[in-house]
C-alpha cells in the first residue's frame, strides 16, 4: 500500500444490515391486509421470477429507460402478485406503493450485531467512511432510521450514480467523493464479484465479508476474507501503523 489508509467504503445490504423477514413473508402480510390469502412459498418464487425479469429488462432500476427506484420496485411488486393471479390494477398499485413505503421502516431491517462497533472503531482510527451500494434513494432514510447514517461522510447509491456494481465506475464516483486514491482506500462487502473483485480491479483494498464461511476453501487469500466485521478494524490498523 502506497501511503496510509484514509477511507473505507461500505456495502450495506447483507453487510451492515439485512431484511428482517423474507420477501414472501412481507408481501403476504400486505396481501392479508388487502383480504388475500397467498402462500409464502408461492410468493417467494413469484418474486424471484419478477425480480430477475425486471433486472434483466430494466437494469439498475431502469434509469436509462426513464424509470426510477420507486417505479421499478412497484413494477416488481405488481408483477409478483400478478404471477400469483392477483389481477385488480387498483389493488396491485395500492399494495405496491404500501410495500415500497414499508421498506423504509426500521422494523423491516435488522442491523447485524457487529455493525455499530465496527463502524465506531473505524471512525476512531481517523478514517473517512462512505457507502457504495446497489440501492435506491431510500437508503439514506433507512440508515438514518437504523441509527447508522451519522457514521458516513457520503453515500453513493446505484440509482443516484446511474451505474451499479460490479461496474467499477460506481467505485470511481466514490473515490471522487472522498478525494482519496484507490491505493489509500479499503472496501468491505459480502459479494465476491460485486464487492471484492470489482473494488480490487481499481486497486482498492477489498475485503470479502464471509459470514457463512462459504469461501474458507476457495482461492480467496485468507488475508482478504473476514468472517465478522469485528475482524475489520484490526486488519485496517495494520495499514495505519
Amino acid at each position: 500500500m502506497r501511503g496510509p489508509l484514509q477511507c473505507v467504503l461500505w456495502d450495506v445490504k447483507d453487510t451492515l444490515l439485512k431484511v428482517r423477514l423474507s420477501v414472501g413473508q412481507q408481501y403476504c402480510m400486505e396481501a392479508r391486509r388487502a383480504g388475500l390469502d397467498l402462500k409464502t412459498s408461492e410468493v417467494d418464487v413469484a418474486f424471484r421470477q419478477a425480480y430477475q425479469h425486471c433486472s434483466r429488462r430494466y437494469p439498475n432500476y431502469g434509469i436509462t429507460q426513464g424509470m426510477d427506484g420507486q417505479s421499478w420496485w412497484m413494477k416488481v411488486v405488481r408483477d409478483t402478485f400478478s404471477r400469483c393471479k392477483v389481477q385488480d390494477p387498483t389493488l396491485l398499485n395500492t399494495m405496491a406503493l404500501n410495500l415500497y413505503n414499508d421498506f423504509c421502516n426500521p422494523e423491516n431491517w435488522e442491523v447485524f450485531p457487529d455493525s455499530q462497533k465496527a463502524l465506531e472503531s473505524c471512525s476512531s482510527l481517523g478514517l473517512t467512511l462512505g457507502v457504495v451500494s446497489n440501492f435506491d434513494r431510500r437508503l439514506e432514510g433507512i440508515l438514518q432510521a437504523c441509527g447508522l447514517l451519522t457514521h458516513f461522510s457520503f453515500l453513493v447509491t446505484s440509482e443516484e450514480a446511474g451505474v451499479a456494481k460490479p461496474d467499477p465506475a460506481i467505485f470511481e464516483q466514490a473515490l471522487q467523493r472522498c478525494g482519496v486514491a484507490a491505493s489509500n482506500t479499503a472496501h468491505i462487502g459480502d459479494h465476491y464479484l460485486m464487492d471484492y473483485l470489482s473494488s480490487r480491479s481499481l486497486g482498492i483494498h477489498g475485503y470479502l465479508l464471509d459470514r457463512q464461511n462459504k469461501y474458507t476453501n476457495s482461492d480467496l487469500p485468507s488475508e482478504h476474507r473476514i468472517g465478522s466485521l469485528d475482524e475489520l478494524p484490526m486488519r485496517l490498523q495494520h495499514f495505519m501503523d
